[in-house]
């Protein structure tokens, strides 16, 4: 019996939602025509009126064509009931507020035959009570079926939580979760000591130093963090405390990213790494991030990746008269572009022009065609190829396009008077042993190079770091991906070490370069202490909720397998070329001292480079690379795709050792 009514409440909540509002606005519309029957039958005896009155039935229509456009235009029947806690009461309260003034006014100024005056009073509260009994039941109803029919099924995988935070936050969470049926909430954890040992909500405050006991006792499997006001120290102390305990950590985000101050299920994430490294979040010059932004035309290139959207991002929040975004994936630009589009739906008064625009940095031709007409102000090229692996075995497209694609951007830039033009690079470019790493290296040199020859009013800024974390490009989300399969985790080295940075502050820091630069200047992002890529992958699991299996712990969920260093990959990564960085009145950015050959010496290597890629001669270009860069040192074989099936994939390290032609 319960499987059916369960079945019938799922199909009623597959209908189309306006079937759903449809069927609510009509029981609204049958609680006027009884709650106006109620009333009477409060105010007169029941012998004193009859049901056909004209006067009645034209009561109910005032009723009806008072109520329920007030209740449309107030949003009531945009809330979804069945998921409301206590919000729900007020939700209804002012609707029926306004209605009841309406309601009374029209029966006091117009008398209606047999309706006593102070039925305008009596039946707007009565409605009141109906329609939120209503409600009150479908969440009863709908909450109620739903745990029977798990019970019947015998589903016990609900996870149990814990809420650490027992403020506005936590209690706006609990109240969202109190009827799903994804997670049930035990109890509260909190610090202070006054609240400690009191009830909220129905649930008990306990306190943290308690924390392991509770887990124990309760089987919580998940400790929910609400604390999206806690300052950056206080809240790794708790994600430390916790860590040990074997409990899936989740978290709300810092109170600005929460819309509107208000705490729904949809805002519990998984813990950021930057909570894990204990990374302290720099807080950004403003003057300098407005500096090439405010109320000019902005382009940024990429931005459908990880760098390129948050760049987009952050450079709409600092007002740009137009934001030109250019990216050759169609699903990235349309989700970039629907994101921003949303955001400037709830700012009143926002003027910014968001220009979504399909093209390849490859396409010379597509980009001059973009830059002259809208002339921007400010370039950030952010567009690259810069996963190691596919960049290998697909030499030529990534020379196309980190190189001669940059070049095509340089040129329109300077041709079109581009004030500002800022180069996202990376760690890897510092002696390079990928073919990845060399060509955002050449795409420095021959920028730094065509810049200080034909530029006339653009400045170049060059911005190198490393690692973003949860970009397409970090293994975070791989590691992410292989503890919920089960595992193994693959590490290639247990000492490999990356330099990493959040998305966030990576962007922020790199607008904030490019307004410090004077021309042809490479910029270091402080990127602070490298982190061993082996402890960082521990406490992944460990804040998973899971233990690593070893030597040591062989009953562990999760191993973690060394399967080597790749041909390609360093050991550590390094952000300087030289040992002089020179402090900027950025703390967090430092300026380096690089020399670079001039445009004569180089151009005829590019024509060459350019001969090499149309005709797909792999062993060239690895050779003109080694010629151009000095410290270039690459694996002995050869991983691109087409030359592996084109001939043997045999050493060419005698090929290259007596041809390296060093650049004077």
């Amino acid at each position: 019996m319960v499987e059916e009514i369960h079945q019938s409440l799922n199909q009623l909540l597959n209908l189309p939602r306006y079937v759903k509002k449809l069927i609510v606005i009509i029981l609204d519309i049958c609680l006027c025509f009884i709650s106006l029957w109620l009333a009477l039958l409060l105010r007169l005896d029941s012998y004193q009126f009859s049901l056909i009155d004209t006067g009645i039935y034209f009561a109910a229509i005032v009723s009806v064509f008072s109520a329920i456009p007030i209740f449309w235009l107030m949003g009531l029947y945009r809330t979804m009931f069945r998921f409301s806690g206590t919000n729900l009461t007020i939700s209804i309260f002012f609707p029926i507020l306004i209605y009841t003034l309406v309601y009374f006014s029209f029966t006091a100024i117009f008398v209606i035959k047999g309706i006593p005056r102070s039925v305008g009073i009596i039946q707007p509260i009565l409605l009141f009570f109906s329609i939120l009994m209503s409600r009150l039941c479908a969440v009863y109803l709908f909450s109620r079926v739903s745990k029977e029919y798990l019970k019947n099924k015998k589903i016990n995988f609900i996870p149990r939580a814990l809420i650490y935070g027992a403020g506005k936050a936590g209690t706006q969470l609990f109240s969202s979760l109190e009827n799903s049926n994804q997670v049930r909430v035990l109890g509260f954890i909190d610090d202070d000591q006054n609240l400690q040992n009191q009830t909220l909500l129905g649930k008990k405050i306990y306190s943290s130093l308690h924390l392991k006991k509770i887990i124990q006792k309760k089987n919580i499997s998940h400790v929910l963090l609400a604390l999206p006001r806690i300052d950056k120290k206080k809240r790794s102390e708790i994600i430390k405390k916790i860590t040990a305990l074997r409990v899936i950590v989740r978290t709300l985000p810092n109170i600005n990213e929460i819309v509107g101050g208000k705490v729904t299920a949809s805002d519990i994430k998984d813990l950021i790494i930057d909570d894990i490294l204990d990374r302290e979040q720099h807080i950004p010059n403003m003057e300098l991030l407005k500096k090439n932004i405010e109320s000019k035309v902005v382009i940024v290139t990429g931005a459908g990746g990880s760098i390129g959207a948050e760049l987009c991002r952050q450079i709409f929040n600092q007002n740009p008269k137009k934001l030109l975004m250019i990216e050759n994936n169609e699903f990235a630009l349309y989700n970039i572009c629907l994101e921003l589009e949303e955001k400037k739906s709830k700012i009143i008064d926002c003027n910014i022009e968001i220009i979504s625009l399909l093209a390849s940095i490859q396409d010379i031709n597509r980009m001059e065609e973009i830059v002259a007409l809208w002339k921007p102000d400010t370039f950030y090229h952010a567009a690259a190829f810069k996963h190691v692996s596919l960049v290998e075995e697909n030499v030529c497209e990534g020379i196309k396009n980190n190189i001669f694609g940059s070049l095509n951007c340089a040129k329109v830039a300077i041709d079109n008077n581009v004030s500002d033009f800022v180069l996202i690079s990376s760690d890897k470019a510092v002696r390079p042993t990928n073919i990845m790493g060399a060509t955002k290296r050449l795409s420095e040199i021959f920028l730094l190079a065509y810049f200080d020859k034909f530029q006339k009013k653009s400045n170049l800024t060059l911005v190198r770091f490393g690692n973003v974390l949860e970009s397409s490009g970090s293994v975070i989300p791989k590691f992410r991906k292989q503890i919920l399969n089960g595992g193994p985790v693959t590490l290639t080295h247990p000492e490999v070490t990356r330099y990493f940075m959040t998305v966030q502050e990576a962007a922020q820091l790199v607008i904030q370069a490019g307004a410090m630069s004077r021309g042809q200047e490479v910029f270091i992002l402080d990127m602070g202490e490298p982190v061993k890529i082996k402890d960082l992958t521990e406490r992944i699991i460990n804040l998973s909720g899971l233990t690593i299996k070893d030597i040591n712990n062989p009953e562990g969920d999760i191993e973690i397998k060394i399967i080597g260093l790749r041909p390609e990959e360093k050991l550590n990564e390094e952000l300087l070329l030289g040992n002089n960085p020179q402090p900027t009145t950025h703390h967090k950015i430092k300026k380096a001292q690089e020399l670079y050959p001039s445009w004569e010496n180089i151009n005829s290597y590019l024509e060459k480079l350019e001969i090499s890629v149309k005709k797909s001669h792999i062993v060239n270009i690895v050779l003109l690379m080694q010629e151009l860069i000095s410290d270039f040192k690459p694996s002995n074989l050869i991983s691109d795709i087409i030359y592996k099936n084109q001939e043997s994939n045999k050493s060419f390290k005698d090929q290259i050792s007596n041809k390296v032609v060093k650049i004077k």
